[in-house]
């Protein structure tokens, strides 16, 4: 017997009751009482109650072009009079043009694309590609990375706290990741540091591996993870050590995508490093679920059995993508990424210079953090405090992420468009939330 219907406005208790009764369990969210979002536009979201708060997070970094943006909405609109679906059986223009631009901004040689639904989807295609490129069945990845909530990219994902009953798919190992705040080589962290990580890479795949792995996943920074960037070499010493194996280069780019990291459409493209394979989703399409693995015609060419996406590729996923593109590329996000990124990273040292529980600020662009420590000393995770801080935000009218393996980094990655006033304004909340959390 199922329970009454939502009233046509619910309130928050409404919806927040029809959710633990009909949606699973399991499913995380932010804050001690579910908040219930009803509607939004560019950087703020507001409740059922009508309270409104700006979203430094983006849906996790998805709303790129920020909330109901208006040339996305009409261009998925006019996709929904013209063609809604049709699957990947037959050629659709829109799919066409979504892959074209996609290629135009794509690193290297990288042009041939095959579209899913999710970031998950998209990271067990490109593992599928690797394998059938190399003929060989296993990948290296990294510890404290996240890559998707499928058997596979949990198993793939380097964090227990995202592998139900620690499910893994045979052939899976991980190396030691950058982590400069936490370098078990040398503190303060520097180059040679990741000379050594690019050993160990090398010593796992000698000793955990058949010697012949199909590839090297790792996200350029990792974002569940706690927006950990690596040192400016360790791409393309890792890359040099999986490709004298024989096995491909798989980067990551679900979260760092399309301009988030500033300057450049790609985080790949900071450290110098062309992958084999590339993976893309959240800010895509700001909003609908599109997943992406991009590759080259030589790899492309090698998955010879079948394969289709019913739901890869819909045209109305398609025309949020293009449109989405089209906005990035008129508002020249890769540099309003960056000019906010500083403007970011320069408010949060403030804040972090009158609270010494914030033990780091890092990042790269509009994807910033901070790690919350109980002495900067010690370095001791604090994710209670995080905890309180989100409470804090949201008291505050802000809405920011958690992360990292202990839940001790708060996560900042508002829309790409977010302009320097509204930015300001961001701060400004954090460094009242982080006030009143006190220390």
């Amino acid at each position: 017997m199922t329970g009454p219907a939502l009233s046509p406005d619910p309130t928050s208790a409404e919806v927040i009751h029809g959710h633990r009764e009909y949606l699973l369990p399991a499913m995380i969210h932010l804050y001690k009482e579910p908040l219930a979002i009803a509607s939004a536009e560019g950087v703020r979201v507001r409740d059922p109650e009508g309270h409104e708060y700006l979203d430094l997070f983006s849906g996790i970094l998805t709303t790129s072009v920020g909330h109901c943006n208006p040339r996305v909405v009409e261009a998925v609109t006019a996709q929904m009079h013209k063609l809604g679906h049709v699957s990947t059986l037959y050629a659709t223009e829109i799919q066409v043009e979504a892959a074209r631009k996609l290629a135009d901004i794509a690193p290297g040689g990288l042009k041939r694309t095959f579209f899913s639904n999710s970031g998950s989807e998209a990271v067990e295609t490109a593992v599928m590609m690797a394998y059938l490129a190399t003929g060989r069945n296993e990948i290296v990845s990294l510890r404290h990375a996240y890559h998707g909530r499928s058997f596979m990219t949990t198993s793939v994902t380097g964090q227990s706290g995202w592998r139900p009953f620690g499910t893994r798919v045979s052939g899976v190992t991980h190396a030691k990741a950058p982590y400069p705040y936490r370098c078990p080589y040398k503190q303060p962290c520097d180059e040679t540091c990741a000379d050594r990580l690019a050993e160990d890479l090398d010593e796992v795949i000698a000793t955990t591996t058949s010697g012949r792995p199909a590839a090297f996943i790792a996200e350029t920074i990792q974002g569940v993870g706690g927006y950990v960037v690596p040192q400016p070499s360790y791409f393309k010493k890792a890359a040099e050590v999986i490709r004298s194996h024989g096995g491909l280069l798989i980067i990551d780019e679900v979260q760092a995508g399309f301009g988030r990291t500033g300057t450049h459409w790609f985080g790949i493209q900071h450290f110098g490093v062309e992958p084999d394979i590339m993976v893309m989703a959240k800010g895509i399409a700001n909003g609908w679920p599109v997943g992406a693995t991009i590759t080259t015609d030589e790899i492309a060419n090698a998955w010879k059995p079948k394969t289709l996406s019913t739901f890869g590729g819909n045209p109305v996923s398609m025309a949020a993508l293009c449109a989405t593109q089209d906005v990035m590329r008129d508002e020249g996000v890769p540099l309003n990424a960056k000019a906010r990124g500083d403007q970011l990273r320069t408010g949060l040292c403030e804040i972090q210079a009158r609270h010494p529980w914030i033990g780091e600020v890092r990042g790269m662009g509009l994807m910033q953090a901070i790690e919350v420590v109980k002495d900067p000393e010690a370095k001791e995770p604090d994710a209670p405090r995080v905890g309180k801080l989100l409470e804090a935000g949201r008291e505050c009218g802000v809405l920011l992420g958690q992360g990292g393996l202990w839940g001790n980094v708060v996560r900042i990655g508002p829309s790409l468009l977010i302009t320097e006033s509204e930015l300001a304004e961001g701060i400004e909340k954090i460094g009242a939330a982080c006030d009143a959390v006190g220390g």
